[in-house]
C-alpha cells in the first residue's frame, strides 16, 4: 500500500525530484527502520512516525523542485542544516535539490535528537 501511494504522490514531479525523494526516503528508513510511514496527499508528504511517540518528521515535495526533510520539533533542534521561513512556530527543515549530497550522519543525529524530545 505505501509503495503504491508513494508512487502516486511522486507522479506530478520531475524525475530528478522523484528520485531525490526516493533516495531521501531510503536514507531515513536506513537510519530508522522502525519508522511507520504514511503518504499524506493533502500535504504532499511522506510522514515518519513511531508508534508510541507519534509524528517525528516528514519528506515534503515542494513546488519549487525541492524536497524538504521536515522536523516537527525543528525549532528545538540545533543544526546549521535546518532552516525555516519565519512563519512557522515549531517546524524547521533541510532543503534538498537534485544532485545535493545527503549528509546521512547529520540526519541520523537530528532524528535521534527529535525522537529524544518526544520520549
Amino acid at each position: 500500500m505505501f509503495e503504491t501511494d508513494f508512487r502516486h504522490l511522486l507522479q506530478p514531479y520531475a524525475l530528478p525530484v522523484a528520485r531525490l525523494a526516493r533516495q531521501l526516503h531510503a536514507e531515513v528508513m536506513g537510519i530508522r527502520p522502525d519508522y511507520v510511514t504514511k503518504v499524506s496527499f493533502g500535504w504532499q508528504t511522506v510522514n515518519f512516525r513511531l508508534p508510541k511517540l507519534g509524528f517525528i518528521n516528514a519528506l515534503y515535495m515542494s513546488k519549487s523542485d525541492k524536497v524538504l526533510l521536515v522536523f516537527q520539533d525543528g525549532r528545538l533542534l540545533d543544526s546549521p542544516l535546518l532552516v525555516d521561513d519565519g512563519k512557522v512556530k515549531k517546524v524547521r527543515w533541510i532543503p534538498f535539490e537534485p544532485g545535493d549530497a545527503i549528509p546521512t550522519d547529520e540526519i541520523a543525529i537530528l532524528i535521534a535528537e527529535a525522537i529524544a524530545l518526544r520520549s
